[in-house]
């Protein structure tokens, strides 16, 4: 009997711990930890139909960021009401980690809400030159932001998926927010439209050696897991 229970409260705190808490036809919100949330929006694309596509929100107290908006200005607006409106939070930076369009296609929603962006020198620029709405604060290398009182983690570690892709680390709760760089288990290579492949694996490989203690990592699309994804991708890209 003592068994069963022990299963049932497991799974129980399993499910609260990764649970979809909020759905509509443009964007999906599942609980990952206790204080960050993973944002699901999606991209109609000529090479891979509608995607899916996967950003983060970390909480401490009353305050959030948001790392990567929802692909438009429409589903982000959204995210903002929901997050204003059901965790009664202010939000105090959106981060976009790369340039493409499942990034910050829904930033000027954001700037219109009067909430400060910031990015990697590199995405600020490419955003520019694609003519895309732009971050307004840029960092090199690496950088963090407060989040109430807790701090989060950015930084650059290399090429891959793109020139700028950096990625979001949140040492309270160990999640990973790899973005775009990092592929879900059985994913294939997907878009290298703007990729650097050959420096891809050891990008990644950085990252392994920064984040030992990961517990959760979350892609750019599909399904969040823990290291296991980041060695899945180093594997991926380290044959042709």
């Amino acid at each position: 009997m003592k068994r069963l229970l022990f299963v049932f409260l497991c799974m129980s705190f399993g499910a609260v711990a990764q649970q979809k808490i909020y759905t509509s036809d443009r964007l999906i919100i599942t609980s990952l930890s206790e204080n960050t949330f993973v944002h699901t929006s999606f991209l109609q694309t000529d090479d891979f139909g509608k995607v899916a596509c996967n950003g983060l929100i970390v909480r401490d107290g009353h305050e959030v960021a948001v790392f990567d908006t929802p692909t438009d200005d429409p589903s982000s607006q959204e995210l903002i009401r929901w997050v204003q409106g059901d965790l009664k939070c202010k939000i105090v930076a959106i981060v976009p980690t790369h340039f493409h369009s499942d990034c910050l296609g829904g930033l000027a929603a954001f700037h219109v809400a009067g909430i400060p962006s910031m990015a990697n020198e590199k995405t600020i620029e490419l955003a520019t030159q694609h003519q895309m709405t732009m971050p307004q604060k840029g960092f090199s290398g690496k950088s963090s932001l407060l989040v109430g009182g807790k701090e989060v983690q950015l930084r650059f570690f290399g090429e891959g998926h793109t020139r700028d892709n950096v990625v979001a680390y949140f040492p309270t709760e160990e999640v990973l927010f790899g973005g775009c760089l990092i592929k879900e288990v059985g994913a294939t290579k997907g878009y290298l439209g703007d990729a650097n492949v050959p420096a891809w694996p050891e990008t990644v490989s950085k990252i392994l050696k920064a984040y030992p203690k990961v517990k959760h990592v979350v892609p750019g699309h599909g399904a969040t897991g823990d290291a296991k994804l980041l060695e899945y991708t180093r594997q991926l890209f380290l044959h042709p």
